[in-house]
């Protein structure tokens, strides 16, 4: 039952921002508009992730409180973020100076969450608890959900009649679910319990949204590249 609540979670959990951002700078798309899309996404889910939650799993969040949930993951990831941009003018300097140090932590940090979350469940017995044929199960469905997604982002671009570049901001953008914001959240709103359970569709997803992804952007890349070539001659 956990693993059904996972996917109904995951399909309600925001963009992540660095994924997105880098697949669509590999892909030659539109890097601004990534940047302003996958930021609001991660904002506005602070919000809706919460709301979406309790409508459809009511009996499952914790308390069934939404309002209570969100001020939990507004302290959590909000408000960090808002000091960070406040702190910019004093610091933002001394940062930039020290950017490979500041990378490196920053990505040990998203390996420290992924490491965290996947201790908890095997701490928890998931894996002696989860059938080899359900496991194979949840990650066909990841890969169906994931490949509805890029199909519905990449007609839809094409149908609007959105450039190239602006197509891969949409495809790459609007296929990413975030296990950065999306841990922290189900911590908040589910019962210790269940969240190794009900994250487990989520890093299956990202391990996965991860390969596609980059396989898509090196075409998209070669697709620009080629599309420049044939222009200048």
């Amino acid at each position: 039952t956990e693993m059904y609540i996972g996917v109904l979670f995951l399909c309600t959990l925001p963009a992540t921002v660095q994924s997105a951002i880098a697949f669509t700078s590999m892909a030659r798309g539109n890097v601004p508009a990534a940047v302003c899309s996958a930021s609001a996404s991660t904002l506005l889910g602070i919000l809706v992730t919460p709301i979406l939650v309790s409508l459809i799993l009511h009996k499952n969040a914790e308390g069934g409180d939404a309002l209570h949930a969100i001020g939990k993951i507004a302290m959590t990831l909000l408000l960090p973020f808002v000091i960070g941009h406040l702190m910019r003018p004093v610091i933002g300097g001394f940062l930039q100076r020290r950017a490979s140090i500041i990378k490196l932590v920053d990505q040990g940090s998203i390996l420290f969450v992924v490491y965290a979350a996947f201790s908890a469940a095997v701490i928890s017995g998931l894996w002696k608890q989860t059938p080899l044929p359900s496991l194979l199960g949840l990650i066909v469905l990841c890969c169906i959900l994931l490949a509805v997604v890029l199909l519905i982002t990449t007609w839809g671009a094409r149908r609007l009649g959105f450039s190239k570049e602006d197509e891969i901001t949409l495809v790459f953008c609007g296929s990413k679910k975030s296990m950065v914001s999306g841990i922290p959240m189900a911590n908040v709103l589910f019962p210790a319990a269940s969240v190794g359970a009900i994250v487990l569709p989520l890093m299956l997803f990202h391990q996965i949204q991860l390969m596609v992804c980059a396989v898509l952007a090196q075409r998209y890349a070669k697709r620009v590249q080629i599309a420049d070539q044939s222009e200048v001659h």
